[in-house]
């Protein structure tokens, strides 16, 4: 019952669901390097990581990855067992993988100093080998592929104030709680953290991004070893929202909302493009359609909540969510 993770280092969707394994002792192999190669020819979407299961088939979106994964081992869930928690981890998670990510996107590829130590770094990773010469000619290839790309994702010089802004909310945001306990829903992760840690390990190693940590957040820098592996944790969920649950969802509230109405508002009139606001900063991008299927989920996910759960969750996520959401 052993299943095979292919992933990289540098990829925050391979850490997220690595550290997820680990903390719920999955049994697993830890595979990079140009064996993921193969693996990806065995998915729809040749995007890291993918996991290969024990009966042998392949996966590699990591949300409904780990949703399958609850279905099929009982031990250490990550989903709350209250669904308002349930609901409530769910969106910061989503929140994590499609907003937050532009945090390490831009921070990665932005500045000349990270453009080229990173590219370096992971193509060292990926071959693992091969000589100098060749490693930084693969890295200059593969700065310039993702540099390309940046405009697509919406991480440009003038979108960045914005997506900087609301990442400096989050990590003060967790800054503050970290010192006094690790997990957001009690004393064991939920999927939320696993988003979160996901994009911010990259922040936590590319040089830019690592330096503003240390010198700013420096226990939710270290906090972020810890989150990498806690095999050995031992917790249980708590009722009740903490005070950094409600302020994460704030920021959410006020950057991805705006964002994913934006979106799909552009989506709907054939558009290619769309324009926003929010924390009094401008942002532009091309229209995603996987953020469309990420607020479908996310509508379904609420109105699939029984009156009891609603109570609590309506008041956390208030007006700003809520219209688009209900």
């Amino acid at each position: 019952m052993t299943y095979k993770l292919f992933g990289a280092l540098g990829s925050p969707y391979s850490q997220k669901l690595r550290a997820l394994l680990r903390y719920r002792r999955i049994p697993h192999l830890w595979i990079d390097g140009t064996a993921t190669r193969e693996a990806l020819g065995q998915v729809r979407a040749p995007v890291i990581p993918v996991l290969q299961y024990p009966d042998g088939h392949f996966d590699n979106d990591s949300t409904p990855v780990i949703y399958d994964l609850e279905a099929r081992h009982a031990e250490r869930r990550v989903v709350p067992d209250d669904p308002a928690q349930a609901f409530i981890a769910h969106l910061l998670e989503d929140f994590a993988d499609e907003w937050l990510t532009k945090a390490m996107f831009g921070y990665r590829w932005l500045q000349e100093v990270d453009q080229i130590q990173m590219s370096r770094w992971l193509a060292f990773d990926n071959l693992k080998g091969g000589g100098l010469e060749v490693s930084q000619k693969f890295a200059a290839m593969f700065r310039d592929r993702q540099v390309s790309r940046m405009a697509l994702v919406g991480c440009t010089a003038e979108n960045f104030p914005l997506i900087e802004a609301s990442t400096r909310a989050v990590l003060a945001a967790l800054e503050e709680h970290v010192v006094n306990r690790h997990c957001l829903f009690g004393t064991r992760p939920s999927l939320a953290e696993f988003g979160i840690f996901g994009q911010l390990s990259q922040l936590g190693t590319d040089p830019t991004a690592q330096a503003m940590m240390r010198a700013d957040y420096p226990y939710t820098y270290r906090w972020l070893a810890h989150i990498d592996d806690m095999s050995g944790l031992e917790g249980e969920w708590e009722p009740g929202f903490a005070a950094v649950v409600a302020e994460l969802v704030r920021i959410a509230g006020e950057v991805y909302v705006p964002f994913l109405h934006a979106n799909e508002q552009a989506a709907e009139a054939g558009a290619e493009t769309f324009r926003m606001e929010a924390m009094g900063l401008p942002y532009e991008q091309g229209v995603f359609k996987y953020q469309l299927k990420c607020l479908r989920e996310l509508r379904s996910r609420l109105a699939a909540l029984d009156g009891a759960a609603r109570a609590q969750v309506d008041p956390l996520i208030g007006p700003a969510w809520l219209g688009l959401l209900a």
